[in-house]
């Protein structure tokens, strides 16, 4: 994982805490983070809202999003990471869906690997969406590099 070091370092340089929300990576993100020496005191937690009821009792995502755009969209994506704001106090508030497998929305027009990824930093979204290929462990591979990358990206301009 090739940008999750430098994304952790810039997390410590800048002295930033994050926390994640996961429904299709069911913790993956978190976890892989959680290796690196020296994410330390930057890493709040996590949370794995699986079930649609997850992210509506927990994380407080409104059921009219889910309907209208589906648990694996933009959308959700964005209303996950606004909800984990209210759960955990971290600088930054990352939420994670999509289609690992058949289910949910998938179709013709959402196809499997169909990920999308919300960064809040600081009150501020930025936006990763991407089909990935292969077996569920790899689009979640993709995924995690895909936030990393993301994160870094962001952090690398970010002035605290």
């Amino acid at each position: 994982m090739q940008f999750l070091k430098p994304c952790c370092q810039l997390l410590s340089e800048k002295n930033l805490t994050i926390a994640f929300a996961e429904s299709a990576t069911a913790g993956r993100v978190c976890a892989d983070f959680a290796l690196i020496p020296g994410i330390g005191s930057a890493l709040i937690g996590g949370v794995v809202c699986y079930d649609q009821s997850v992210k509506e009792n927990l994380l407080q995502v409104p059921k009219a999003i889910l309907n209208q755009y589906s648990a694996e969209s933009r959308q959700a994506s964005q209303a996950i990471a606004a909800g984990l704001r209210n759960v955990m106090p971290a600088d930054i508030a990352v939420g994670v869906t999509g289609l690992t497998a058949p289910g949910g929305s998938y179709g013709p027009g959402k196809p499997i690997g169909s990920m999308f990824i919300c960064v809040n930093i600081k009150g501020e979204d930025h936006f990763h969406e991407d089909v990935f290929y292969g077996a569920p462990e790899e689009i979640i591979e993709q995924t995690v590099t895909a936030v990393a990358k993301l994160l870094a990206d962001k952090l690398s301009t970010f002035e605290v």
